[in-house]
């Protein structure tokens, strides 16, 4: 199936190269140049990743990503003239999956679109583990940087899946939120402990949709968090 980019920006030129390239790359394109606009597509369509510029006409990018966030893990890249390390790391704890600094090449970014679609696409099903019952509850596919549980892909950003990795790699194990962030974040300092939390929140949340008799981050109260035992 064609998979199909949405791209919100507002300049012209810009939307015609992307548009020439990702097309030439077999995807399917549609395009507006407000998040107004975004928003009913998204309602009516199926799309499988957005290119969001952060500025824009009637909203911000970065409040849109963080509005779509809360009910969708809909794959996200940041496309902006913004170069500042604190808009990039802004950019991506609000779960951004990438950011790409104007000018760029469509290219680059055409490559980068396939990159992130590849951590999102399920693995293929393997009929002799499933029938041997030995799937594994949570796994990882390292070179994909993706995390499955109960079989099924987890739709995670960056820190999302840098957190979670950690935590299966430790189980039982408890961080702090400083432990955390210093662990995972390339720059912990332009952050702050209550990103963390809100991060475990949204693992959970995906974590949930899948399976939610299963608890799988557990809080250790005044400490931190840890992956639960006997998983």
């Amino acid at each position: 199936m064609t998979e199909t980019i949405l791209i919100v920006e507002d300049e012209p030129s810009i939307v015609d190269n992307i548009t020439f390239v990702l097309e030439s790359e077999s995807f399917n394109v549609l395009t507006s140049s407000t998040i107004g606009e975004a928003r009913k597509i998204l309602k009516s369509g199926d799309v499988s990743l957005m290119v969001l510029d952060i500025g824009l006409p009637d909203e911000s990018g970065l409040e849109f990503c963080k509005e779509l966030r809360k009910e969708s893990t809909l794959p996200v890249i940041f496309l902006t003239s913004r170069a500042s390390e604190i808009d990039r790391v802004v950019g991506l704890e609000i779960g951004a999956d990438d950011y790409v600094t104007k000018p760029f090449s469509p290219r680059e970014l055409a490559a980068r679109v396939k990159a992130v679609l590849r951590r999102f696409s399920p693995e293929p099903e393997n009929p002799a583990a499933s029938a041997s019952g030995s799937e594994k509850l949570l796994d990882i596919n390292r070179e994909r940087k993706e995390i499955s549980f109960c079989g099924s892909p987890l739709r995670l950003s960056r820190y999302e899946y840098k957190i979670l990795e950690l935590l299966i790699d430790h189980p039982a194990r408890v961080y702090s939120r400083r432990q955390l962030m210093e662990m995972v974040w390339e720059e912990p300092g332009f952050s702050t402990e209550r990103t963390v939390d809100t991060h475990i929140k949204t693992i959970r949340a995906k974590l949930g949709r899948i399976n939610p008799e299963k608890e799988v981050v557990v809080t250790h109260r005044g400490f931190g968090y840890a992956l639960a035992e006997n998983l």
